[in-house]
């Protein structure tokens, strides 16, 4: 999916809405569990339920490795399902990889040539040769990780080198030199508040990816304010409080709801640029 084809969405549904599929087997409805395939069904029912107030759906690959073979199963279904049924929707493998080259050349098969995903979250510590190999794939996206929701980011992301720039800062600003804002997007907590600002000046014109709105508190007004670009630029992802909106068999009619509630807030801020 190009860059102007995500915006095409993003103007036909005004929304740029991301339904994460952190799907815990610990936390779907119990009735669910009398399904052959538990987790698959319950990522069918969403996705059928959330698809129109949406423009992408990110499975987080930690809740399917975490169920072995299974659960891999269910991913490779998911994935399939909404390629299949929902063509116009951009999917994001959340998987956080990134490492030697070699290595990081076959997480690249896996997502891009294996799965034919249109993106996958990469890990930029270990550098260039890490994250190139996702690069050498036409019409597909590497989301990498700049500035995280996460309490521990503070750790080693706001962490300044002797000139003042700090860490974050020189992820954007090296890594444009390995590709560019066609096939490049950033991973931006949404509590991160008016760092988006600054964000904003450094890289004016790529995709943010940003989770951290719903249940981890992250406001989605402040998110537009001072991240939003002419492109929109944004994809705001929400988890858990639209995939465990009920835990009882109308779990995704309420879910349907939740995702209903962000578009409408979303057409709002898209009014500024539309």
């Amino acid at each position: 999916m190009t860059k102007q084809e995500l915006f095409e969405n993003i103007k036909r549904k005004k929304s740029f809405l991301c339904v994460g599929l952190d799907t815990d087997i610990k936390k779907i409805p119990e009735h669910l569990l009398r399904e052959e395939d538990p987790i698959f069904a319950f990522n069918k029912a969403i996705i059928d339920a959330t698809a129109e107030y949406c423009i992408a759906y990110k499975p987080n690959l930690a809740f399917y490795e975490s169920m072995g073979v299974s659960g891999w199963i269910a991913f490779e279904k998911t994935i399939n399902y909404i390629t299949e049924n929902y063509p116009d929707q951009f999917i994001i493998a959340d998987a956080k990889r990134g490492d030697i080259g070699n290595t990081s050349s076959m997480y690249a098969r896996t997502f891009f040539e294996e799965l034919n995903i249109d993106s996958v979250t990469v890990a930029p510590y270990m550098g260039e040769d890490s994250v190139t190999p996702f690069l050498d794939y036409k019409g597909k996206w590497v989301i990498l990780l700049a500035l995280t929701s996460n309490k521990g980011s503070h750790d080693f992301q706001l962490t300044e080198d002797k000139d003042g720039e700090r860490l974050f800062e020189k992820v954007l600003r090296k890594s444009q030199e390995w590709g560019n804002d066609e096939q490049m997007m950033y991973v931006v907590g949404a509590t991160q508040g008016r760092a988006f600002e600054e964000i904003r000046q450094i890289v004016p014109n790529h995709f943010l990816l940003v989770p951290g709105v719903g249940a981890q508190g992250g406001s989605l007004t402040e998110v537009c304010k001072y991240g939003m670009n002419s492109t929109c630029g944004l994809i705001v992802n929400s988890s858990r409080a639209i995939i465990y909106a009920d835990k009882t068999e109308n779990f995704a009619a309420a879910a349907k709801e939740e995702a209903r509630k962000v578009q409408e807030e979303m057409a709002e801020e898209l009014k500024a640029i539309l």
